[in-house]
């Protein structure tokens, strides 16, 4: 792959909520997972696990969650809260549509992975997930590079408890994020995001980089 290549699909790898429930074939699935074993973790000691469910009646279990949590939640935080930087109103509302899409059809993606770490019986502080999301963001890219829909999606954590025994982890094994994977239903285009100089700074904080 060139750096052209490389570059090219992280400008692409948008959240894809829109997903065909058509199988996934297994060799893609396992490549995904190589791409996330290959992040850096720290002091590689590599405490991520990865559950891969296509059992129908687990992920209904953790959708009636995930649809409480957007009915609670986010649902409401949607409707009254104003585009993200670099989003026009228009986008908004189609982004709010594909979540609640997602909302909806959560356990008709073919595939989940589910990313977890063993954080036995600490209570996971901030840095927690600095071993879990590298691994993420690789699986994302490669679902893309594959031509596979996904979404980073935490919400089942409002209900950790419960989502966690839905999905039988055992004790002092947490989930960290929930990756449907499946093909899109629409097309890959460039993610929405605020310019560099609003959020880049140089040597003091407010200074815009590049000025």
């Amino acid at each position: 792959m060139s750096e052209t290549d490389l570059f090219e699909i992280i400008r692409t790898t948008r959240a894809m909520r829109r997903i065909k429930p058509d199988p996934v074939p297994e060799a893609l699935v396992r490549q995904i997972l190589e791409a996330g074993i290959c992040a850096p973790s720290g002091g590689n000691y590599q405490r991520w696990k990865f559950l891969v469910i296509k059992d129908v009646a687990v992920k209904q279990k953790v959708q009636a969650l995930y649809k409480r949590a957007y009915d609670e939640v986010i649902g409401p935080r949607y409707a009254t809260s104003a585009p993200p930087p670099g989003v026009t109103p228009e986008k908004y509302a189609r982004q709010h549509a594909a979540v609640e899409y997602l909302t909806d059809h959560f356990h008709e993606a073919p595939v989940w992975i589910v990313v977890c770490q063993e954080d036995g019986a600490a209570t996971p502080g901030r840095t927690a997930g600095a071993s879990v999301y590298p691994a993420v963001q690789n699986m994302l890219l490669a679902a893309r590079a594959l031509g596979l829909a996904s979404t980073l999606t935490t919400r089942h954590t409002m209900f950790a408890a419960e989502a966690d025994a839905a999905m039988g982890l055992p004790p002092g094994v947490n989930s960290y994020a929930i990756l449907p994977i499946g093909y899109p239903m629409g097309k890959f285009g460039p993610v929405g995001r605020a310019s560099l100089e609003k959020v880049a700074f140089a040597e003091t904080w407010g200074t815009p980089y590049g000025t």
